[in-house]
């Protein structure tokens, strides 16, 4: 009998530790830039921008897919096996992470901000220096990881049922959003490539590629035997993303198409107060802090685990490091008023070169380099659909490249 217990409490805590992993991916993509791009590409764009969210679903299921397989099946981060590959490309790496998790963290408090005010009409400094303090008591709990996992699950569920209310009573035009979403595939000339190119940079950028993988490193959930439940939960975090931005797209083009003019400080507000009244107003507040907060979470989390690699002190007090940088953040965010406009736009665009850069250096492993994957055989197939995700990157990189280029000339 205690063996059949322990048996179902390994189980139990195999899918905790999964579930938590594959929402904290999902709740890392869905942040206060996440609702400000599908709002403004819904505004500029309209029913055709549903063939952008299909596109950048699947390239982002390509992308994860081979992520979490590389990593999980190796158990190692993916800074450590960039040090394995060729010395110095795993904390290359790590630091261009942490820049881009310590710029888009202050973002990420700045989001807190919005909903606290849409909530209780809190001063925004207010609004983000309680809701880091809510943040900052998570990881000091006993058991962060377990407390950050169930949080993240809640807050990610709350988020689409509240984003659903308002995708229904706004009352989009779904058979039109429908057709769209495939129409525009079959001339090239109305493909919205720059909205395509900006999701999946938003979803599976930066710190968000390797935030859910990390997590399944830390709980133990790795190697060969664990393969099946890996690529499931990586699939299903990024269709949990999916879902959220097709309902927010839905929600805020039922009030575009019912020819409501947004205005331009805050249009998801906006569209959330034409469909539902004071009560959408709220709702808003409510996506847009738990957005925020699980954001500020997983990016504190997923950064500080590649400073892990940097030093053994802070392996160690890892949680205290991760309060550390919470802090930081907020007092960035408290001193300026907001995320440093420039200083977003370099991040965002550094983002577009580490995806290729450290996607590169996965497939590499899973191509050549078995003795980091426990002599585990890749499927040729899995690896094939990655370099094809692995050249759309470059195109961005590419792209980021030129941005970062205009921004200092």
């Amino acid at each position: 009998m205690t063996d059949a217990t322990g048996i179902k409490e390994q189980g139990e805590t195999r899918r905790g530790a999964l579930l938590g992993a594959m929402f904290l991916m999902a709740t890392a993509a869905i942040g206060p830039g996440f609702i400000t791009q599908t709002t403004e590409f819904t505004v500029t764009l309209g029913a055709v921008f549903a063939c952008a969210i299909l596109v950048s679903i699947l390239v982002d299921i390509a992308v994860q897919l081979n992520v979490w397989r590389i990593v999980g099946v190796s158990g190692r981060y993916a800074q450590d096996l960039g040090n394995k590959v060729a010395p110095g490309v795993g904390y290359a790496l790590a630091v261009l992470i942490a820049f881009g998790g310590l710029v888009f963290n202050v973002g990420n408090v700045g989001g807190t901000a919005l909903g606290m005010d849409a909530l209780f009409g809190l001063e925004p400094k207010a609004g983000g220096v309680i809701s880091a303090a809510v943040a900052i008591g998570i990881f000091l709990i006993r058991k962060a990881g377990v407390a950050m996992d169930r949080i993240v699950v809640v807050l990610g569920i709350v988020m689409i049922l509240m984003t659903t209310y308002v995708a229904v009573v706004s009352g989009p035009p779904v058979g039109e959003a429908l057709t769209n979403s495939v129409m525009p595939l079959l001339d090239p000339d109305t493909v919205p490539y720059l909205a395509i190119t900006t999701l999946i940079g938003g979803t599976v950028g930066g710190y968000i590629t390797y935030s859910g993988a990390h997590r399944m490193v830390d709980t133990g959930v790795t190697g060969v035997d664990n393969v099946k439940a890996i690529s499931q939960s990586s699939v299903t975090g990024v269709l949990v993303t999916g879902v959220m931005r097709v309902l927010l797209f839905l929600a805020i083009f039922g009030v575009v198409a019912g020819g409501t003019v947004l205005g331009e400080e805050n249009p998801a507000r906006d569209a959330f107060g034409a469909a539902a009244g004071e009560i959408g107003v709220r709702v808003y507040g409510i996506v847009i802090w738990a957005a925020a907060i699980t954001s500020v979470i997983a990016a504190s989390y997923t950064t500080v685990s590649f400073f892990t690699t940097f030093s053994s002190w802070i392996a160690k007090h890892r949680n205290w490091v991760t309060v550390g940088f919470i802090v930081l953040t907020t007092i960035i965010f408290v001193i300026i008023g907001q995320a440093p406009v420039t200083l977003l736009v370099l991040a965002g665009s550094l983002n577009g070169l580490i995806l290729p850069v450290g996607f590169a250096v996965l497939l590499w492993v899973a191509a050549r380099r078995r003795d980091l994957m426990g002599d585990y055989r890749y499927p040729s197939w899995l690896l094939g659909i990655g370099v094809l995700a692995w050249l759309l990157t470059l195109y961005m990189g590419w792209n980021s490249l030129a941005g970062i280029a205009e921004l200092w000339s």
